[in-house]
């Protein structure tokens, strides 16, 4: 599961976008993600990650934006046995 909101906030205000990318650093086989971001804010985090990496503060790497893609699945399936008839008439006796 993702978050359903871009990661970053400004002034206390968090970004309502829905994440359009997964943000996370590639260090030699290994890759960690830091979060996610819409569109509009990759250039924000870009830097953000950067400054952090300088301070030491996050693994030094490249860093990576994944598109988010939207999975379905066919694994789950009704059948006539799942559904309750409900008899809304009642009984006159």
């Amino acid at each position: 599961m993702l978050p359903d909101k871009c990661s970053v906030s400004k002034e206390g205000k968090q970004c309502v976008n829905p994440p359009e990318f997964i943000v996370s650093i590639i260090d030699g086989k290994d890759e960690y993600m830091v979060g996610v971001t819409c569109g509009r804010h990759k250039q924000v985090v870009t830097g953000k990650i950067g400054h952090l990496q300088k301070e030491g503060k996050i693994h030094d790497g490249k860093i990576s934006f994944s598109p988010v893609k939207a999975v379905g699945t066919d694994c789950v399936h009704g059948d006539s046995d799942d559904f309750v008839q409900i008899d809304m008439n009642r009984s006159k006796n």
